[in-house]
């Protein structure tokens, strides 16, 4: 009998618990209904994506998080931020608009479309944005941080219309705005234990989302997790892959007047492996135009990381370098072949200046297909379709 009755004592036990349990679940479901109405099985609250501890390979050293660490719950805040249509004045553009997962968060446009016309410049890459020594953004580096990037195109007049110049409203509007949105109450809530709504938190979480999209799954770092650096051979690259990560990472060597007469491109010495970030130091690559102009600019002197120029089948991701009028992978080598020194130009970085005479690097067509074989490698498949990183909207 005793035997017995400690069974059913546990029993009770057991379904008090259970009980419990479920009762406490609910409860935290039912915390968040306008979150459940609003992105049904797309964001669980009680059951966040894992954005804060995704594998980064160990030999991927740089990261300019600095005092923002990616955390699920507030990246999970800037999914929902980098994709709602809200954040414009008209409703009808996001981050996401010129943003886009499928190319690799960048735009297969020239321009992208804003709120009033269109961008002063080619919608740059957001890949492994976390993974750099630069710690300044936009093409010219004007901003200080990511997170004060992350909400200047909202302020922007023409790209999403809260500048308050023009006509256009205030930030304070867009912040009123959001601040009676039922979802953005539970979602701010849930992530800073308030529902205040403010800039600081807008661009913590944004910047979260931001710095959480990450490509590793690449070719290039199957091969260089089995290799002891990036200049030995890889094993599963093909020869010819092999020859252009060579060339790629090979300094050239020049003559006085700027000819190559032997080495590789030297590609590396601003585009540093393994994260093929740009160095900070670099001045702007000869590439002046400005958009729908024949003036031009020579403060462009950032660039995204090289990783997923391309889609994984060799497609582009849309037209390269801050103008938008470079097509090819082809197109991008040919312009580093013959350097034309562009009067007025007084940023050009000295690298592709060598003696003063613009470099003369004569590649031959056998060196130009290998580096852009081994370019391929640096593209994955995650950042393309994993779902952590897509729309949370319905529509």
């Amino acid at each position: 009998m005793k035997v017995l009755r400690l069974f059913f004592s546990i029993l009770i036990i057991a379904l008090l618990f259970s009980c419990s349990k479920l009762e406490e679940n609910y409860q935290s479901v039912a915390s968040y209904p306008n979150v459940q109405a609003t992105f049904g099985t797309k964001i669980d609250l009680n059951n966040l994506d894992n954005y804060a501890n995704q594998t980064i390979p160990p030999y991927i050293s740089k990261d300019n998080t600095s005092g923002n660490p990616i955390t699920d719950k507030g990246a999970t805040l800037g999914r929902v931020l980098f994709y709602d249509k809200k954040l414009s004045n008209n409703n009808t553009i996001s981050c996401a608009s010129c943003h886009k997962q499928e190319n690799a968060f960048s735009d297969t446009e020239v321009a992208s479309i804003g709120v009033n016309g269109t961008t002063a410049r080619h919608t740059m890459r957001l890949v492994n944005t976390r993974f750099s020594n630069e710690h300044k953004f936009f093409w010219d580096k004007r901003a200080p941080t990511l997170e004060f990037q992350t909400t200047q195109p909202i302020r922007n007049h023409t790209e999403m219309g809260y500048s308050g110049l023009n006509g256009d409203l205030s930030f304070s509007d867009l912040l009123t705005k959001l601040t009676a949105i039922d979802y953005y109450k539970e979602l701010f809530k849930f992530v800073y234990g308030s529902e205040e709504i403010t800039e600081d938190k807008i661009q913590l979480a944004l910047a979260q989302f931001v710095r959480s999209i990450q490509s590793f799954d690449t070719k290039y770092d199957i091969g260089r997790a089995q290799a002891a650096s990036d200049i030995v051979t890889f094993s599963n690259f093909t020869s010819v892959e092999n020859k252009g990560k060579t060339t790629f990472m090979t300094l050239p060597v020049f003559d006085a007047t700027g000819t190559r007469i032997s080495g590789g491109f030297g590609c590396v010495s601003c585009h540093n492996a393994p994260e093929f970030d740009i160095d900070p130091n670099a001045k702007n690559n000869g590439i002046v135009g400005i958009i729908g102009s024949s003036a031009i600019d020579i403060s462009v002197t950032r660039a995204p990381s090289l990783r997923d120029l391309v889609k994984p089948d060799g497609t582009s991701n849309g037209p390269f370098m801050h103008t938008g009028g470079i097509p090819t992978l082809q197109a991008i080598i040919d312009h580093y072949s013959v350097m034309n020194l562009t009067i007025g130009n007084t940023n050009l970085d000295p690298r592709l200046m060598p003696n003063g005479f613009g470099q003369k690097l004569y590649i031959s067509t056998q060196e130009i297909s290998s580096v852009i074989a081994f370019l391929k490698t640096l593209s994955g498949t995650a950042i393309y379709n994993d779902p952590k990183w897509s729309s949370p909207f319905s529509n």
